[in-house]
């Protein structure tokens, strides 16, 4: 299945901010370009954006996980 991988290590957030909704949820339609969460290093937030369209059928890593630079966040289908 294809995946969305991590471009950076650091710390994976599926929230734009803590009191808000993720960015996307599982069965979610996917577009290119999407933002689909945020990888934070050193204080500095970088959108994660699909490369890939399809629907989320499952997250690679928790919210507010840390993740190493090539790790799968969003796993897609179709």
């Amino acid at each position: 299945m294809p995946e969305i991988r991590s471009p950076l290590p650091g710390t994976f957030y599926r929230r734009p901010a803590p009191d808000q909704p993720p960015f996307k949820e599982i069965g979610d339609r996917v577009e290119v370009g999407d933002v689909v969460g945020l990888v934070e290093v050193m204080k500095s937030f970088n959108e994660i954006k699909a490369d890939i369209a399809g629907t989320i059928v499952g997250f690679g890593a928790d919210d507010e996980e840390p993740v190493m630079a090539g790790a799968p966040l969003v796993t897609l289908e179709g």
